[in-house]
């Protein structure tokens, strides 16, 4: 009887109402009578049907498990798989396929990058060098790291700055001397590089696959081109406008309880000076690395590199790590694969939402709404959507479904289309909710240092203060810097 006493009282009761919760919404949704069509200003029709309501099904379950994190979060990525399979949502093969795509292996190649750079000791040697110049007090560590990351995301992919600058985070935070205890401290520096490698990921067509293929779609409706400059041009001020704005933000919500490290700066001086010189694995990590890098940027300026993906030029440095013997098989078995999982469910709910139609029923009931609307709220209401959108499907995506109907109803409302596709770009770099939004977040969640539902939590607020950057880009900033807001303007 003891026994029996004892397994019900180990039942987490709130983890089980959440994991049915998200079951109800799927069979509620599912099986719920048709739905009507969403209907645009050119009266065109877009039909929910079964397969598209299997999605929304599938993504509300989805949604739930991972907030509340009911299972954990990979296991969660392969049920979105199993369910499409098992209703006929989609083939199997392309539910499934998904879990593979070149994304998914551009991080699983952006984590390797981050566990060369721990194993080779290049990771503790650039997180001394940074304490010695930043010094002792917690709110100028916070806004180093914030800086460093925002920097690089100016040249490389976000994805791989934050596999590079995760390690050195764990590297600072070890000397905060509060061992693997959940601390603010730590909640803001790994939730705060997540948010801070999107703010700088949107300046530069480098730093996110996305900024590229919103420019071509833009190109293809408007038959205008934008180019890199013009984009870093626009995006620069609101990039660093965001970085600074969070550093602001996590000393608010997650002020450091120490003010200081005293000794830290000397400390970390007698670290560095005890690493020595630079060993050979870390001089042939930073030449792999390194070309790789330059390799991804130059893709952008020589035309015979443009075709080749960005995946492929990635992963060569995965196989040099094992060619050069930096890496061996215990490495290779010690991968998080609870985060690559994340993203592969992830880039299966979003082509799922894709395929079958649901998003883009999702993106004309929204936008429709505000078609007779101002200006400043129509243009706000794209980029809330893409912002709520891109926490859960390809950033890429979520532009593509709501920029067609934003351009059709944008000569009514005489708004021109360079502000929707910029306040479009700002929101989609930066899912604030949820883990699945971006890379970083997966990446920065496996610190340990905080749950999904302080994640959501937190990114509430910081996705308001996202908009009113926002708006006060598409309002002020922009038209003082010579953007087009309204036709004529």
């Amino acid at each position: 009887m003891t026994d029996l006493t004892a397994a019900s009282t180990s039942i987490d009761w709130k983890k089980m109402g959440f994991l049915f919760l998200g079951v109800v919404l799927f069979v509620v949704v599912y099986w719920a009578p048709p739905w009507p069509d969403a209907v645009d200003p050119l009266g065109k029709h877009f039909e929910l049907n079964r397969e598209a309501k299997g999605a929304l099904a599938v993504f509300l379950l989805a949604g739930t498990w991972w907030v509340f994190e009911v299972v954990p979060i990979g296991i969660t990525s392969l049920a979105i798989g199993v369910l499409q399979a098992l209703f006929l949502i989609r083939p199997a093969r392309d539910a499934f396929t998904d879990f593979m795509v070149p994304s998914v292996m551009f991080i699983y190649a952006s984590i390797m990058i981050g566990l060369v750079f721990t194993k080779t000791g290049l990771t503790r040697r650039l997180a001394y060098r940074m304490l010695v110049i930043v010094g002792e007090k917690t709110s100028m560590i916070y806004l180093g790291c914030f800086i460093v990351t925002s920097v690089l995301t100016h040249i490389m992919a976000h994805t791989a700055v934050a596999a590079t600058i995760y390690p050195l985070l764990v590297s600072i935070y070890a000397l905060y001397g509060e061992g693997d205890n959940k601390t603010k401290f730590g909640k803001g520096l790994f939730i705060g590089m997540a948010y801070v490698a999107g703010a700088g990921s949107i300046i530069t067509l480098l730093g996110a696959a996305r900024g590229a293929v919103a420019l071509g779609f833009y190109k293809d409706i408007m038959g205008k081109d934008i180019s890199f400059f013009q984009l870093t041009y626009y995006m620069f001020p609101i990039g660093w406008l965001m970085t600074f704005a969070l550093w602001g933000f996590f000393m608010l919500f997650f002020k450091p309880g120490k003010a200081t490290i005293p000794g830290l700066r000397e400390r970390a001086r007698q670290l560095n000076t005890g690493l020595g010189s630079l060993t050979r694995n870390e001089i042939k990590t930073a030449l792999i690395v390194g070309g790789c890098i330059l390799a991804m940027a130059l893709r952008e300026f020589i035309p015979v590199l443009k075709p080749i993906d960005k995946t492929a030029i990635i992963l060569i440095s995965t196989i040099l790590f094992f060619i050069t013997n930096i890496l061996d098989l215990d490495d290779l078995e010690s991968l998080p694969w609870n985060i690559i999982l994340l993203f592969a469910g992830a880039m299966s709910i979003g082509n799922c939402l894709w395929q079958t139609g649901a998003a883009n029923w999702l993106a004309v009931n929204w936008l429709v709404m505000f078609q007779k609307a101002n200006w400043f709220v129509f243009v706000m209401s794209i980029a809330f959507f893409v912002m709520i959108m891109t926490n859960f499907i390809m950033n890429v995506a979520a532009i593509a479904i709501s920029l067609p109907v934003a351009l059709v109803i944008a000569p009514y409302l005489s708004v021109a289309g360079e502000v929707i596709l910029f306040a479009a770009l700002v929101t989609a770099g930066m899912p604030f909710l949820l883990l699945v939004g971006a890379a970083p977040n997966a990446i920065a969640y496996d610190s340990g240092q905080f749950s999904t539902a302080e994640f959501f939590l937190y990114g509430i607020p910081a996705s308001i203060l996202l908009m009113i950057v926002t708006g006060f880009a598409v309002f002020v900033l922009w038209p003082l810097m010579g953007m087009p807001v309204t036709l004529g303007g």
